[in-house]
């Protein structure tokens, strides 16, 4: 009898450790969702500013040409090409804003401050979103590789987290000091 008693015990554990599991397993979904949706806003953010300063009249017109083509191209491109769409309005800012002088030529004009403000936040959150939507997808998936996991569908339908990989890094300009 007592045979038994341990059996039961031991089905009441791996009952409990599989529910914990999927649990956890839903969990670090929802951060990826929420994750997703935060590091979403921020690329918006970023590409709005820079459309409302490309299509302000303080920038030379190769230059605000240069960013609106980018930042249009990264808020209307379809989810299969929004890497690299995001990658390419890096790199244009990086060539508008390569050196702090153009940076303080565009402070010194009016309503310049306030722009670059707004800038210089908006191209410094996009990383740190990108950091923790990629961390978050990098804890789903370490979940989702064990094997009692993949044999008991714990995950269920949910799509394989992918990570948001694009050239994020800053104009030196606009890099923290």
């Amino acid at each position: 009898m007592s045979i038994w008693v341990w059996v039961v015990v031991a089905v009441v554990l791996v009952g409990l450790y599989l529910s914990w599991t999927a649990g956890r397993l839903d969990r670090l979904h929802a951060r990826i969702d929420a994750a997703k949706a935060a590091l979403d806003a921020q690329l918006l953010r970023r590409s709005s500013t820079t459309l409302e300063l490309a299509t302000s009249t303080l920038l030379d017109p190769a230059a605000s040409i240069v960013l609106y083509q980018a930042a249009h191209g990264a808020r209307t491109a379809a989810e299969e090409g929004r890497e690299v769409a995001e990658s390419d309005l890096s790199q244009a800012l990086r060539a508008v804003f390569g050196t702090p002088a153009q940076v303080d030529e565009l402070r010194a004009l009016v309503g310049g401050e306030e722009i670059v403000a707004d800038l210089t936040a908006a191209v410094r959150r996009v990383p740190m979103a990108r950091r923790f939507h990629n961390d978050s997808v990098r804890a789903a998936r370490a979940v989702r590789r064990h094997r009692l996991v993949r044999m008991l569908r714990l995950a269920g339908h949910a799509p394989f987290p992918m990570a948001f990989e694009m050239d994020d890094e800053p104009p030196s300009a606009l890099a923290p000091a």
